[in-house]
C-alpha cells in the first residue's frame, strides 16, 4: 500500500511540475521557480510521467514496476544531461535539472527495487 500511495504523491507532483511550467507566474525566462530549465516538451514529459505514476499506483505490481523502470529511465537521462551538457535533442536541461533527475532517479529505484508485497492472509 505504501509504494501506492508514493506512486500518487509522485504523480501529483509531476503533473503540477509540469502545469506550473506553463504558467507565467511560475516561470521567469525559461526557468521553472527560478531554478530548473523547463520548456514545452519538458512540461509535457512531466505531465506523462505523472499520469502513469497515478496509472501505476492502481496496483502493487504496477507501482513497483513504474519505480524500477521510471528510475532507470531518470538516472539514464540525468547521466545523458551531465554528458551531453543538458542537450537531451528534443528538450534542454540545466544543473539544476540534472541533480533532480539524480535524486528522483535514485529514490525511485530504491522505491521500485526494494519494496516487497506483504502476504495476503
Amino acid at each position: 500500500m505504501f509504494i501506492r500511495i508514493i506512486a500518487v504523491l509522485f504523480g501529483i507532483a509531476f503533473i503540477g511540475a509540469g502545469i506550473a511550467g506553463f504558467l507565467p507566474q511560475f516561470t521567469v525566462d525559461g526557468l521553472l521557480l527560478n531554478i530548473f530549465e523547463v520548456d514545452s516538451m519538458h512540461n509535457i514529459v512531466h505531465i506523462v510521467s505523472g499520469v502513469i505514476a497515478i496509472m501505476a499506483a492502481t496496483s502493487f505490481k504496477y507501482a513497483k514496476l513504474y519505480f524500477e523502470i521510471f528510475g532507470i529511465i531518470y538516472l539514464f537521462v540525468a547521466l545523458l544531461g551531465f554528458w551531453r551538457n543538458g542537450d537531451l535533442f528534443m528538450m534542454h536541461m540545466n544543473l539544476a535539472d540534472n541533480i533532480l533527475h539524480v535524486v528522483i532517479g535514485v529514490i525511485a529505484v530504491y522505491l521500485g527495487f526494494s519494496a516487497k508485497s506483504r502476504p495476503a492472509y
